[in-house]
């Protein structure tokens, strides 16, 4: 498959792994999103997570922050999140999602974004948008596979790792215009 592709989608016992993040998964989160943070540009934050603002962000997404399970484990997560402030921007939402290594290439990744995609439209959400480090082409090329439509491209915005980054922003619509 292509680079990032997430091939193991038909392997089906990875949906049924997907349910509402916990609290108590913050320390999981945490372990997953921090060496992102630390160790690559995927992500343009030097700041890592803290179990008690993960557990304060799942409580306030209640169903739009879901994580998937292996082995008492969490596995993966997908969170979604105002794309901007202020009340016009109510029905669009960004998000984030990342995986253990160990869950790469299962089907992991397709079935937290269908369960968050879903989940974000039963709240009202029209779209569902994407904000991907060009030091991530394996991310864009798993949001194209899964119905993300290339949107435009933000040059130089993030800086990290001692050099500049491009934006790629990829949008999937969940409801009609």
């Amino acid at each position: 498959g292509a680079p990032g592709r997430d091939r193991g989608a038909g392997r089906g016992a990875a949906a049924g792994m997907i349910r509402q993040a916990a609290p108590e998964d913050a320390v999981d989160i945490a372990a997953i999103w921090n060496p992102v943070i630390r160790e690559t540009a995927i992500t343009f934050t030097t700041e890592q997570k803290t179990e008690a603002a993960l557990a304060g962000d799942i409580a306030a997404r209640g169903r739009l922050f879901l994580v998937a399970g292996d082995k008492g484990r969490v596995a993966g997560f997908a969170t979604a999140f105002p794309f901007r402030n202020g009340p016009g921007y109510a029905r669009t939402l960004e998000h984030t999602i990342h995986l253990a290594p160990r869950a790469r290439g299962q089907g992991t990744g397709r079935a937290l974004m269908a369960a968050l995609a879903q989940a974000a439209a039963e709240q009202g959400a029209a779209s569902l948008w994407a904000g991907i480090s060009s030091a991530n082409p394996a991310g864009a090329a798993f949001h194209a596979a899964i119905g993300f439509a290339h949107v435009a491209v933000l040059p130089q915005v993030g800086w990290k790792l001692g050099r500049w980054h491009d934006l790629i922003l990829m949008c999937k619509r969940l409801s009609p215009r």
